[in-house]
């Protein structure tokens, strides 16, 4: 008999904690290579970690929504010998190693003991090499991976926040696909189509008497959208006890709504939010929120903020965007004023390439990056995050445009990788989606400037000496007075400024 731990890793940049959402197993459960073990959520995102190992589950050394220190055992696994059979036997307990990465293969963002680009480490999220097509695909929610695999005989099953190859790779054995209840032994691809209605079948039949009541299991996890399961975790609704009303069974906002109604007048246990009083609520400040507090003080105290704004006449920039929506070249692209945003940065930062950069206090220097990593602020259900498009500044217009939708839809849906919140260089926030004018915003940290973009009004403007209704917004830009001068920064956003009211003054960058 071997008994290996499997310890927490780092799933993020540098990260030291995370919490355990919920175990997927429990002691006693015969796992497999790549099988989902529990979901962590770090600073930065949430993400099923995948077992290293084939074997039995001998000891959950932690219990559900405990904090847990990267590096410190999780879970023991009989492998039930040298290896514990499976792609993952041979690597040892500490440090589980990427075969991929080892036969010399190029490791994929996503995989344990892979790197991701600059060295940082990749996420935990599964094994072997991925395929170009894999690496390019987006991210997929668990129902949306589900459906996928109805269509596409053989794809794998997947869930929120992971980020899994679906299609076999030329070079390498045959991908696995987990089973609906991600406790059943994996099949090879051809052997099984995995979809919502089979994953729905089984939870209906682990919620049977006598299922899924072990020490440490919460039952299987049901089915909701992220922003569905922190709406619930806001009202300390367990979604574990509510039945789901919308397509195979998926919980909605509704039958949360219903099951806070059902509980306050009595019909359901009492399953109160964390409060200290009648009418006041209490939040636990950790993941996403706790990593953002300690973030914007560190910046606001470090790096001395200057803040400068600009009005802009931005009526020519929206005539010229109902324009090129109609263009081929960027059918089925969303057209907006961000967009237009992002590329006058992108323009103003080739030209004063030092806003571009960051304060290294260690060595005493200025670091003046070579390619623009766009970060854009995004609120989400689980907090701030300002995820970023690496190396925006080569990508044609509708290029951006696409990279700007697909960093939306994974934001709003949890599904951001952690890499992608790394390396970020220059940072937008569009505070006029919120119908806010402008703002004052502070520095993401390690970045030397950040624009705020306002809400596109008519109003009244001087135009060619009268006065006329006009589309006009509020440019604020932040920038590090230690990196940026005022005449810096001042040319940086008249010129940002002067693109968005003339679209053809780009054509002299």
């Amino acid at each position: 008999m071997t008994q290996r731990q499997f310890k927490l890793p780092d799933v993020g940049e540098g990260l030291t904690e995370g919490e355990i959402l919920q175990w997927m197993v429990a002691v006693g459960d015969t796992v497999t290579v790549n099988q989902p073990l529990c979901e962590v959520e770090t600073a930065k995102a949430a993400v099923e970690l995948p077992s290293p190992w084939a074997g039995t589950v001998v000891e959950l050394l932690h219990e559900a929504g405990t904090m847990v220190d990267v590096g410190a055992p999780i879970i023991t696994i009989d492998t039930g010998g040298a290896g514990g059979g499976g792609t993952g036997g041979a690597a040892p307990a500490a440090e589980p190693v990427d075969e991929g990465a080892a036969a010399g293969e190029e490791p994929a963002a996503g995989l344990i003991g892979g790197a991701a680009p600059g060295g940082r480490t990749a996420v935990l999220v599964g094994y072997g090499p991925r395929t170009t097509e894999a690496r390019r695909r987006p991210r997929r929610s668990g129902a949306a991976a589900a459906a996928r695999a109805t269509a596409l005989p053989g794809a794998d099953y997947g869930s929120g926040g992971t980020d899994r190859p679906s299609l076999p790779s030329d070079d390498g054995p045959p991908l696995l696909a987990t089973a609906p209840d991600m406790r059943s032994k994996p099949v090879r691809h051809g052997g099984l189509e995995v979809g919502r209605q089979a994953e729905a079948a089984a939870r209906r039949e682990d919620a049977a008497p006598g299922r899924g009541s072990a020490p440490g299991r919460r039952g299987p996890r049901p089915l909701a959208k992220p922003p569905v399961r922190k709406y619930a975790k806001d009202l300390g609704v367990d979604l574990t006890t509510v039945s789901g009303t919308g397509t195979d069974g998926c919980i909605t906002r509704a039958d949360v709504d219903a099951a806070v109604a059902a509980r306050s007048d009595g019909s359901a246990a009492a399953q109160a939010p964390v409060a200290a009083t009648a009418g006041e609520q209490r939040i636990p400040v950790k993941g996403v929120r706790k990593a953002t507090a300690a973030a914007m003080v560190a910046s606001a105290f470090t790096a001395p903020h200057v803040t400068e704004f600009l009005a802009v006449d931005v009526t020519r920039m929206m005539k010229l965007r109902t324009r090129l929506a109609a263009r081929p070249e960027l059918a089925g692209v969303k057209v907006s004023p961000l967009l237009f945003v992002a590329k006058a940065v992108l323009l103003a930062a080739r030209r004063h390439p030092v806003v571009n950069s960051s304060w290294d206090e260690a060595a005493q220097e200025i670091v003046v990056h070579g390619q623009v990593n766009l970060g854009i602020a995004a609120a989400t259900p689980r907090g701030l995050i300002v995820p970023n498009i690496k190396d925006a500044g080569r990508l044609t217009l509708a290029e951006l445009a696409g990279a700007l939708a697909e960093l939306t839809e994974t934001s709003r849906a949890g599904r951001t990788a952690p890499e992608d919140m790394a390396g970020g260089t220059l940072t937008i926030t569009n505070v006029g989606v919120f119908g806010v004018d402008t703002g004052t915003p502070i520095l993401n940290p390690g970045e030397s400037a950040i624009l705020a973009f306002g809400a596109v009004r008519e109003m009244p403007w001087v135009h060619k000496g009268t006065v006329r209704p006009r589309q006009v917004t509020q440019l604020a830009l932040s920038f590090d007075h230690r990196i940026v001068d005022g005449e810096l920064g001042s040319r940086f956003l008249a010129d940002v400024g002067a693109m968005l009211h003339d679209p053809g003054a780009a054509l002299a960058f």
